[in-house]
C-alpha cells in the first residue's frame, strides 16, 4: 500500500508548493480535486484537456518528485433538482473521466448524488425510513428513474476510458452504505465501486472492517480515504446519529470528524489496514483532513505519523514457516 493525501486541504498553496510539501513528509500519492465541492485549486481541468504540453508538464511535476495521482475527485450532485449544479456536476465528472484517461489516472472519485422526490422537485430528498410509505415510494422512484439510468451511462463512459469510479459512501446521498453501493454496482457495472471512508461508516453504526470485508470480496473497493470520527455518546443520547447541527458545534454534536487516531484506536486502524490487505486492496490510503479542533498541519502530520505505524507496504511473500 501507499500513503497519500487528498490535497484540498492545501488549497492555499500553489500546485508545486503543495507537491513539495507532500513529498517532504514522505508521502507517495496525491488525490486531486477537479471541481464541484472539492474545487480545482490544483487542477485547471479545461486547460489540461485542451493542451497536450500542459498535460505533460503537469504529470512531470508529479512524477519528478516520485509521486503519483491516486485519483481525481469531483464530488458533486449530478442528480439534484438544482439544474445548474446538476449540469456542472455532470460536466465536471465527464471531463474528469476524460482527463484521468489521458493522464493514466485509474480512479475518479465522486458522490452518487440525490434527486428530489419527483421531476417537479426543487431540492434533493434523502429518504431514510420506510414508513410512512411515501418515503419508500420516493426511494424506489429515485433509484429506478434517476440513479440507475445515470450511473449506467457514466459507468459505460468510464469503462470506455479505462477508468474506475469510486463513489464515496456518504450520508445525504443515495449510495451511502455497502449495500447501496453493491446494489448500484449490480444494476450497472463493475467499473462502479467504492471510495471507502471509514469516518462515514462509524457514524452510521457500520464497522469499517466489516465493510472492507463485504466490499473487498467482490473487488468493489477502488480507493480508500483515511479520516476518523469521534462519537460522543452523551450527545448521541440527545441528538441521535442523524444530528443536523453544524460541524463547528463540536461540544454538542453527536459525532465529529477527527484526524486518524483521534476518534478510534490505532488498533482499529491497524485492523482496517490488515483487512484491506487480506481482501486484495493494495493501493493508496489517502488522508482526508476535516478535523474541527486541530489545525491542518497538526492534523495532517499526526495522520501521517499514525498511518505510517500501521500501513502494510511490503508483500508478505511465501509462508516460510509452514
Amino acid at each position: 500500500m501507499k500513503l497519500g493525501v487528498f490535497t484540498v486541504l492545501f488549497g492555499n498553496k500553489s500546485f508545486e508548493e503543495m507537491l513539495d510539501h507532500v513529498k517532504a513528509l514522505g508521502l507517495s500519492a496525491v488525490e486531486i480535486g477537479t471541481g464541484c465541492y472539492p474545487g480545482n485549486a490544483h487542477c485547471p481541468l479545461d486547460e489540461l484537456l485542451e493542451d497536450e504540453q500542459k498535460r505533460k508538464d503537469y504529470i512531470e511535476a508529479i512524477t519528478s518528485r516520485d509521486l503519483m495521482i491516486s485519483a481525481f475527485s469531483c464530488h458533486g450532485n449530478p442528480l439534484t433538482p438544482d439544474k445548474s449544479f446538476a449540469d456542472e456536476s455532470d460536466s465536471v465528472l465527464r471531463k474528469t473521466i476524460k482527463l484521468a484517461s489521458l493522464l493514466g489516472v485509474p480512479v475518479v472519485n465522486a458522490f452518487s448524488g440525490t434527486p428530489g422526490d419527483s421531476d417537479e422537485a426543487k431540492q434533493p430528498n434523502w429518504p431514510v425510513v420506510p414508513w410512512p410509505r411515501e418515503y419508500g415510494d420516493i426511494l424506489t422512484w429515485q433509484w429506478e428513474n434517476k440513479l440507475i439510468p445515470y450511473w449506467k451511462e457514466i459507468g459505460e463512459l468510464a469503462e470506455r476510458h479505462n477508468v474506475k469510479i469510486g463513489l464515496e459512501l456518504h450520508g445525504g446521498f443515495l449510495v451511502h452504505t455497502p449495500y447501496t453501493l453493491l446494489k448500484l454496482r449490480e444494476a450497472t457495472c463493475d467499473t462502479i465501486g467504492a471510495n471507502l471512508d471509514p469516518s462515514h461508516m462509524w457514524w452510521q453504526g457500520i464497522d469499517p472492517v466489516a465493510a472492507i470485508k463485504i466490499l473487498g470480496k467482490t473487488g468493489a473497493i477502488h480507493h480508500f480515504h483515511a479520516k476518523d470520527t469521534y462519537i460522543d455518546q452523551d450527545n448521541v443520547n440527545m441528538y441521535g446519529l442523524t444530528d443536523m447541527q453544524s460541524y463547528g458545534n463540536v461540544q454538542s454534536r453527536a459525532w465529529t470528524f477527527r484526524t486518524v487516531g483521534c476518534g478510534h484506536s490505532m488498533q482499529e486502524w491497524s485492523d482496517m489496514m490488515s483487512a484491506l490487505r487480506m481482501y486484495n486492496y493494495d493501493y493508496v490510503v489517502s488522508i482526508e483532513h476535516e478535523d474541527a479542533i486541530m489545525s491542518v498541519e497538526e492534523g495532517f502530520t499526526r495522520a501521517v505519523n499514525n498511518l505510517n505505524s500501521v500501513l502494510i507496504r511490503e508483500s508478505a511473500g511465501e509462508i516460510w514457516w509452514a
